[in-house]
């Protein structure tokens, strides 16, 4: 079956050179974005009843822009005013360069890590004197307390935002060669969406593991995967695929 048309579960991006624009180009197809999870900031309230008190705490753990914007957000309800000495530990250089939109960066202390949690836990280990907030998602990765508890450091996680379901009733009439989804949660928005959803025809493409484990626990089949040592990037992994269905 040929490829014609793709439906991302994901934003549409916000740079002009994204790689699924060339994709989409070179390959011929059209490709929607379409968010099958979004965020939403919980209240003040609620972190208050978490029992979090912004004071106390001399260190900050960023996992995402989320993370930031919500801290943020949640420090401007409360009336916090966010210390200069407070420390922020980033867990990529995507992070941290975000955290500009709220602070003058070079006036801060930032410590930065590479991609993965594990990267950023020798920087943290160097500052275990300090007491460390993590402000997350109610969907943090298993791997996050692990990690701060290995090292012995005085933590608390604190649900700031959560990861929701979109509405996708709008998709119900409508039919892709190919399914995209990158996260767990993804594929539990579209049977939430869809109880009765059957693949059929359409090719299912996941990126890691836990969402490969999610799909197959949900009865689909995975016909595309990312990343692999041949394709690392989901783009690359598409690309190759479709190149070999539309010659057939």
């Amino acid at each position: 079956m040929k490829v014609k048309t793709i439906l991302v579960s994901q934003p549409e991006p916000k740079v002009e050179n994204s790689p699924y624009f060339e994709l989409e180009e070179k390959q011929k197809v059209k490709i929607d974005f379409i968010p099958f999870i979004h965020v939403e900031g919980v209240s003040s309230k609620e972190v208050r009843q978490q029992k979090v008190d912004l004071t106390k705490y001399s260190a900050i753990i960023l996992t995402s822009r989320n993370a930031v914007d919500h801290f943020f957000r949640i420090a401007e309800d409360l009336r916090f005013k966010v210390p200069d000495t407070l420390k922020y530990f980033c867990l990529s250089e995507a992070v941290a360069y975000y955290l500009q939109k709220y602070v003058v960066y070079r006036k801060r202390k930032i410590y930065v890590g590479k991609r993965t949690f594990a990267d950023l836990s020798p920087l943290i280990k160097k500052y275990k004197n300090e007491k460390f907030l993590l402000p997350s998602s109610d969907m943090l990765k298993p791997d996050v307390p692990k990690t701060l508890n290995k090292l012995g450091v005085e933590w608390k996680q604190a649900t700031f935002y959560k990861t929701v379901v979109s509405d996708l009733s709008n998709l119900r009439d409508v039919t892709y060669d190919i399914l995209v989804f990158f996260s767990p949660s993804g594929i539990k928005s579209l049977f939430e969406n869809f109880p009765d959803f059957e693949q059929k025809e359409t090719k299912i493409a996941v990126f890691g593991n836990t969402t490969i484990k999610a799909a197959k626990e949900h009865g689909l089949t995975v016909n595309i995967k990312a990343p692999t040592p041949d394709t690392p990037s989901m783009t690359m992994a598409l690309h190759k695929y479709i190149s070999e269905a539309n010659k057939k």
